[in-house]
């Protein structure tokens, strides 16, 4: 059973930091940086970003202190992941390696994290961001409804 759910949230992970990093090569490819192309109007954009800091610029321009803290959360959940014994709770931990991994492989190599994806909601520009930050949200919001749920079955 433990080696059935470490290997559905190596899956998840691997699948995660697959999807992110063919999603940055393909906007890479498209769209110089900076550039912009509408893809529903005045809701969202594709915007081509080269992001230094962590969300909402936290950090900006210290690569090295946010690889730094990216793998020191990441084997932080990988010791907490193992309290944990639910299907959800191993694709909540894999989303959120997966996206955590993601980041900091454009960390370690670009030395800024690619983002892409703009939405405009009732007027407000929410920041740019990438499908890593997205597993990592929904990967930390299902793993604190795991914490939330039956003590037993974590």
């Amino acid at each position: 059973m433990v080696i059935e759910l470490q290997k559905k949230l190596t899956i998840i992970s691997v699948v995660s930091v697959s999807l992110d990093q063919i999603t940055k090569v393909i906007i890479d490819s498209f769209l110089e940086l900076g550039e912009s192309v509408s893809v529903v109007r005045s809701f969202f954009t594709l915007t081509r970003v080269a992001n230094t800091g962590a969300a909402f610029s936290i950090l900006e321009g210290h690569p090295f202190a946010l690889a730094t803290f990216s793998i020191i959360c990441l084997f932080l959940l990988l010791k907490y992941s193992r309290e944990f014994k639910s299907g959800v709770s191993q694709i909540a931990f894999g989303l959120t390696f997966g996206g955590i991994i993601g980041n900091l492989i454009d960390r370690v190599f670009l030395g800024y994290v690619r983002d892409f994806l703009k939405f405009r909601i009732f007027g407000y520009n929410f920041p740019v961001f990438n499908l890593a930050d997205s597993c990592i949200v929904i990967g930390i919001f299902l793993i604190l409804i795991c914490m939330f749920r039956d003590k037993e079955n974590l």
